[in-house]
């Protein structure tokens, strides 16, 4: 085993560390983005129906309690309904009014959910972009660092045979 000095990438550094830069802002991005859909989910004061399958009682600030949330509002609109949706209602059946708002506060609490699933893939793209950053940072080396490396025993040449001359030159 041999060492040898490995002279780095300067763009290799600089990428690596804009990259891990990138990383922490979108954790960021993402925890403020999934805090801010929280405290707004929690101002409505909408707590997940008694009768639900799980969270019961809980206030709705989370995917969770909103997902068990729509899931009940949908159970209770087609209980109503008669397992009629909307569309299947008639154009004149008072019920269709209840479908609707049913429909409407399914479709505002999943995309509650939403938010909160981008904000978990923006804060796990933000912890992949700092690992990818250090290994941007750790392929450009600073100059002048020593680093092992394995080489094969190669026998080392002759040296080149120079011409001789036995005569005279002109």
């Amino acid at each position: 085993m041999s060492t040898a000095v490995a002279t780095g990438s300067k763009t290799a550094r600089v990428a690596g560390i804009v990259t891990a830069v990138f990383g922490v802002i979108f954790i960021i991005a993402g925890a403020i983005t999934w805090g801010s859909v929280s405290s707004h989910l929690a101002a409505e004061n909408i707590t997940v129906a008694d009768d639900a399958a799980n969270f019961a009682g809980e206030l709705v600030d989370t995917p969770w309690e909103a997902f068990a949330q729509a899931d009940i509002i949908n159970h209770h609109a087609l209980d109503a309904t008669g397992g009629l949706t909307y569309s299947e209602l008639d154009r004149e059946d008072p019920l269709r009014a209840t479908a609707m708002n049913a429909s409407f506060l399914r479709a505002s609490l999943f995309t509650s959910v939403v938010a909160f699933g981008v904000a978990a893939l923006v804060m796990g793209l933000g912890v992949l972009f700092i690992v990818i950053g250090w290994a941007l940072r750790a392929l450009g080396l600073p100059a002048g660092a020593v680093v092992a490396e394995e080489t094969a025993a190669v026998p080392p040449k002759a040296p080149a045979a120079t011409p001789t001359s036995s005569g005279p030159t002109a």
